[in-house]
């Protein structure tokens, strides 16, 4: 089977596996070492299936040490290792998740990953973009491995990058490197604001974003990314998406920094705001809700919990309710 075939032919196995909506949510973030095989973690996936979630991200990061690096020291600490994903890949299935290996690189220095940048042209002498992509290669290739031995049913090949984002031949030649060794959809999650920015979108197989919009500007903003959508045919779901239970968040989601009380009410308020957003619109496959630690709170801690995880608040009820239903429609 030529390149060409064998892309086209996962694109349509895309097509396939999003007819029933993601109702998924992300787990394990940032992936240390050493908590992923502990019977918290076993206890916190467990619980995250029996709120109705049928997919997960296992997201894991690997850092460079600035955003200037061109090193990314994916096999050292603190990022997992191998057994921890393959343990973690292995447990999702066996709770009936399917999954999306998430491998992202984030700076040890504290900077966004999105802000990871060199001259747009090689420069003798000046770390550079060729020299970057080069080690982002390898921790790709070896995550595409892995999903390829444990049978995951999507691939993850980056995360908001914004300014690498503009590398396009550097992207292209990496998804094809990735689909040599990996069979499955391919997806890339761009930040919000840059779903009509990628201009490689026809590269990938599944299109998605990190949708952490205003609760107030949903519909404009899924007006601009249903052109995007149905411009490359592809399908399209937000692979991140979530609000902090925080005082404040609903107009700031993205904002895991600001200042306010806890509010299980406001997460609320947007988890019904964006769902009834969401599900409105065929072309949204579904969501990967941000996000479900592998140690969880207890569950009497949950009313002091301000992050945006929604275990044992108000907001679990929504998601799960919204997350059944979403399933029930599609299987009708």
């Amino acid at each position: 089977m030529s390149a060409v075939d064998a892309a086209a032919t996962t694109a349509a196995s895309a097509v396939q596996l999003l007819r029933e909506p993601v109702c998924g949510m992300t787990w394990g973030w940032t992936g240390i070492r050493g908590t992923w095989t502990s019977p918290a973690a076993e206890e916190s996936m467990r619980s995250m299936a029996e709120h109705a979630v049928t997919w997960t991200a296992i997201a894991y990061a690997a850092e460079q040490a600035t955003p200037f690096s061109t090193e990314i020291p994916f096999e050292a600490e603190p990022t997992v290792t191998d057994d921890e994903i393959v343990a973690s890949i292995r447990r999702a299935h066996g709770l009936g998740m399917k999954v999306c290996l998430k491998p992202v690189v984030n700076v040890a220095d504290g900077t966004w990953r999105a802000n990871i940048g060199f001259f747009d042209w090689d420069v003798p002498g000046e770390p550079s973009w060729t020299q970057w992509f080069a080690s982002y290669r390898d921790f790709i290739l070896h995550a595409a491995r892995i999903a390829e031995a444990e049978g995951c049913e999507m691939l993850c090949i980056g995360c908001e990058m914004v300014r690498a984002d503009g590398q396009e031949a550097h992207w292209r030649a990496l998804i094809a490197e990735v689909r040599a060794v990996y069979t499955g959809p391919i997806t890339y999650n761009c930040d919000k604001y840059q779903e009509d920015r990628v201009t490689w979108w026809d590269a990938v197989d599944v299109i998605s974003s990190s949708g952490y919009y205003p609760i107030d500007s949903w519909q404009e903003q899924l007006d601009r990314i249903e052109r995007v959508a149905l411009q490359h045919g592809k399908p399209f779901f937000f692979m991140e998406a979530g609000c902090p239970s925080r005082e404040g968040s609903a107009e700031l989601p993205n904002d895991w920094n600001l200042v306010g009380s806890p509010s299980g009410a406001e997460q609320v308020r947007y988890f019904e705001a964006m769902f009834a957003a969401c599900r409105a619109r065929p072309w949204v496959r579904g969501l990967m809700l941000w996000d479900w630690p592998a140690d969880l709170y207890a569950p009497e801690q949950a009313s002091l919990n301000d992050d945006y995880c929604p275990y044992g608040k108000p907001a679990a009820d929504v998601m799960m309710r919204e997350y059944r239903a979403w399933a029930a429609e599609a299987s009708a």
